[in-house]
């Protein structure tokens, strides 16, 4: 499966709540879908995540392939752009660090130019909600639901950096 196909469950789900969420009047009722939106982001990430890490491994060596599917499978959330650079490239060597690295600050510039929004924080931000709603129960407060959308698209730019550094 494609990494990106995993984008899809948390697209359903925003197509379906946009029709829903559009019609309340409400910023107070609109607010309590941040975090549905939040966790289902963030799962999309971890997924895509897993399968490129996975898939890169496979196409070195079966073995290896194996290994990072059980290492991988407790990746559990931990999936900052901090978590990735320190913890789970630096596993593939150096090199990679060095291309995630700069993959990530050329699409950075790159969408601040284009659209003024940065997609490191975009998507450090939206685990940070997900975190907020799902280990404490807490509606995040500066987001709005809009926001919480924008962040999740401009965030999957992470993702397709990382899926473009992790080329065997």
């Amino acid at each position: 499966m494609a990494y990106s196909d995993h984008f899809i469950l948390a697209d359903d789900l925003i197509t379906h709540l946009d029709s829903v969420v559009g019609n309340i009047q409400d910023p107070f009722i609109q607010s309590r879908y941040i975090g549905f939106v939040a966790v289902s982001a963030t799962t999309v990430y971890e997924l895509a995540i897993r399968e490129i890490f996975v898939e890169f491994a496979n196409k070195k060596h079966k073995v290896f392939g194996e290994y990072a599917g059980s290492h991988f499978k407790k990746l559990n959330g931990r999936i900052k752009t901090r978590d990735l650079r320190r913890t789970h490239v630096p596993r593939f060597g150096q090199k990679y660090v060095r291309r995630y690295e700069r993959h990530v600050q050329n699409a950075e510039a790159q969408n601040l130019r284009a659209n003024g929004v940065s997609i490191l924080s975009s998507y450090n931000n939206l685990i940070e909600w997900r975190n907020q709603f799902a280990h404490q129960g807490a509606i995040p407060t500066t987001p709005t639901y809009a926001e919480t959308i924008k962040a999740y698209e401009h965030g999957k730019e992470i993702v397709h950096c990382l899926a473009r550094v992790m080329q065997r």
